[in-house]
């Protein structure tokens, strides 16, 4: 299946002001906001692309735009390429490459069976398969809860636990089946590992601490006035955005007539943006997506 880009139109539009201006895409992934971005700029106007991923990173590679530069590396590594205040535009699509879900080689895959990996970067790190025949039934099951919201978390662990006495869980299919023949709901509309991979691969990847980390820097190396488009698909990304940019009640002594008022570094032009019906006809994963958008102030 082919990677589509989700709420393009709209993420470029609030991105790109100015021709002319400095851009980074945080997650290239199969190239579709980065091109957009490009056909908006000027010979003048830059954009950086960052994915750890080096199969993203090497079809980066292959766009030949004087004004692109592709990096190999985390987004949580964007101050080491970026002065403060030098930025004029900072996207994120938070949203998982299809690719990768469509390869049971990459091992993200309920379908598809493959080595039981989900690593982003194969070259740094265990693949899950190492921590999930090594982990604890109550470490396995508090990132079922906390990065999959999977409410069945303890039952799964314990599954998982058994299983894995009796052979090594090595494969996607052979994870996905010990959660399915386990799941108490047989009549649901997702697959009944949904969750549970999501929890993983989240948790493998060090996914949220990364983005509060880039977005703590984003908010530093963006220009005044600048933008940041922020793309998430699922509460815990969405939860992660809204809280960091939220005001911050600054507090004053009560002699003073103004005992308090909201301070903050942004205002938000844009929240809750979902994908059109004809957008998530085309493309279904994408009906889960949300878009916010901050102005730097």
């Amino acid at each position: 299946m082919l990677h589509f880009p989700v709420l393009l139109e709209e993420s470029i539009d609030f991105l790109v002001q100015k021709d002319d201006g400095n851009f980074i895409d945080c997650t290239y992934g199969r190239g579709g906001h980065s091109s957009a971005i490009l056909n908006k700029l000027s010979k003048k106007g830059h954009l950086t692309s960052f994915d750890k991923d080096p199969e993203a990173y090497e079809h980066a590679c292959n766009i030949s735009e004087n004004n692109f530069t592709p990096i190999h590396s985390s987004f949580n590594n964007i101050n080491k390429y970026f002065s403060n205040n030098s930025v004029d535009g900072i996207l994120y699509d938070l949203g998982t490459c299809s690719t990768h879900f469509d390869d049971g080689a990459r091992g993200f895959s309920l379908k598809n069976n493959g080595p039981l990996d989900m690593r982003f970067n194969s070259s740094k790190g265990d693949p899950l398969s190492v921590w999930i025949n090594e982990a604890s039934s109550k470490e396995i099951m508090e990132v079922l809860y906390k990065y999959g919201e999977e409410k069945h978390g303890k039952l799964i662990a314990q599954k998982i636990i058994e299983s894995r006495e009796i052979e090594f869980i090595r494969t996607t299919l052979q994870l996905s089946q010990i959660i399915q023949d386990i799941y108490p709901e047989k009549k649901i509309k997702t697959h009944p590992a949904t969750k549970s991979f999501q929890a993983f691969r989240i948790f493998i990847n060090n996914e949220l601490n990364e983005l509060e980390e880039s977005l703590n820097q984003a908010s530093k190396i963006i220009k005044k006035d600048g933008v940041i488009v922020v793309i998430s698909f699922h509460s815990l990304e969405d939860n992660i955005v809204k809280t960091f940019f939220r005001p911050i009640v600054k507090s004053y002594p009560k002699d003073i007539p103004l005992n308090s008022t909201k301070v903050s570094d942004f205002s938000c032009i844009a929240k809750k943006i979902r994908p059109t019906k004809n957008e998530i006809d085309a493309n279904k994963r994408s009906r889960s997506a949300i878009m916010r958008v901050f102005k730097k102030l």
